[in-house]
């Protein structure tokens, strides 16, 4: 399942525009299931500032960690804390309740330059 509505990067995260400059920030369902059983997140705070292409966070499963990249550069204006408690909830709904981060960007433009849903299904299906 890839929604036509967001845009992706090679590293298999996902970007909703929310309001204004604010996105959205979670990892597809593809990396997800790649991962297995999600066990832990960890995520910058809110207010830390993100670089487009760095590390920002973990995902840990059953099978392995992952480094979690920025898509973009930006300020986090608000991290999805349900996942302290309940990480599974990417598992489930990675498009939906299993989000990660909102980060404020300059300018919202900088999304055209991610992959677009046929882009990121050509990705996938390569690999």
């Amino acid at each position: 399942m890839i929604p036509d509505d967001l845009r992706y990067t090679n590293e298999h995260e996902w970007i909703r525009a929310t309001t204004g400059n604010v996105i959205r920030i979670g990892i597809t369902d593809y990396a997800q299931d790649s991962l297995g059983d999600i066990v832990f997140v960890q995520l910058p705070d809110v207010g830390d500032t993100i670089t487009a292409g760095e590390a920002v966070g973990e995902v840990e499963s059953t099978k392995s960690v992952s480094d979690v990249y920025a898509p973009v550069t930006g300020t986090v204006t608000a991290k999805n804390d349900a996942l302290d408690d309940q990480p599974e909830l990417i598992n489930g709904e990675p498009y939906s309740g299993g989000w990660m981060l909102e980060v404020e960007v300059e300018d919202a433009t900088v999304l055209d330059a991610l992959l677009s849903a046929d882009e990121y299904r050509e990705l996938t299906e390569k690999e």
